[in-house]
C-alpha cells in the first residue's frame, strides 16, 4: 500500500518526507496503535534509533500495562 501526501502539504509543514514518516510512526506507537518494532519498521529505522526519536519527542519508550504494574509491585514487596 502506498500513502500519497501532496508535495505542497509536505512543503508547508516545513519537514522532509522522512521527518513526517518518523513523526507518524512515533505518534502511532504513542497511541498504542503499533508496537515499537512495527513503528520502527514503518519509518525504516533500527529500534534503538526509533527509541531515540521517541525520547526526543518526550514520548514514553515503553507502555506499561496495569498487569505489568501489578507484577512489578508484587515483586517489590
Amino acid at each position: 500500500m502506498t500513502l500519497n501526501v501532496p508535495g505542497d502539504i509536505i512543503a508547508r509543514s516545513g519537514h522532509t518526507t522522512m521527518d513526517l514518516l518518523i513523526e507518524l510512526a512515533c505518534r502511532l506507537f504513542d497511541a498504542d496503535k503499533l508496537g515499537k518494532s512495527a513503528a520502527a519498521r514503518l519509518c525504516g529505522m533500527e529500534r534503538t534509533a526509533f527509541e531515540f526519536e521517541l525520547d526526543r519527542r518526550g514520548l514514553p519508550l515503553y507502555h506499561v500495562t496495569d498487569e505489568d504494574w501489578e507484577l512489578d509491585c508484587k515483586f517489590r514487596r
